[in-house]
C-alpha cells in the first residue's frame, strides 16, 4: 500500500470547484515537503502546487490565484482546493512527499496513485 493516498476527483463543469485531500501513512514529522503534481493526456507530468515543512508555498503558473495547497494542523494530510476549473485542468492529480533531510530539489520518494479529476466545458 502506497504511503500517500489520493482522494476527492471527479467530474466538474467548466467554472466549478474541487477539493483534493491526501493522506500520507507517515508521521508528519517525517515529511520535509509536499506537492500536487498532474498529468494530462498527452502531456508532461507537472508541478501545480508545492508546501514546504516550514510552510513557505510555490505554485504553478497555470493555477495561481484558482488553486490553495494546505494541511491539517496536526495530521498528515494535505489539500488542494481548485477554484475556477476549466477544462484544462482535467488530468490525473498526484500528491508526493519528501522524507525530512532529502533534497527537495529532486524528485520525491512518496507517490500516489493518482486521482482523476475532468472538467468539462
Amino acid at each position: 500500500q502506497a504511503a500517500v493516498q489520493e482522494s476527492g476527483g471527479g467530474l466538474v463543469q467548466a467554472g466549478g470547484s474541487l477539493r483534493l485531500t491526501c493522506t500520507d501513512s507517515r508521521s508528519l514529522a517525517n515529511t520535509n515537503a509536499m506537492a500536487w503534481y498532474r498529468q494530462a493526456p498527452g502531456q508532461q507530468r507537472e508541478q501545480v502546487a508545492k508546501m514546504w515543512r516550514s510552510g513557505t508555498i510555490k505554485y504553478g503558473d497555470s493555477v495561481k490565484g484558482r488553486f490553495t495547497i494546505s494541511r491539517h494542523s496536526t495530521q498528515s494530510i494535505w489539500y488542494l482546493q481548485m477554484n475556477n476549473l476549466t477544462p484544462e485542468d482535467t488530468g490525473i492529480y498526484y500528491c508526493a512527499a519528501w522524507r525530512m533531510f532529502t533534497n527537495v530539489d529532486y524528485d520525491p520518494q512518496y507517490w500516489g496513485q493518482g486521482t482523476q479529476v475532468t472538467v468539462s466545458s
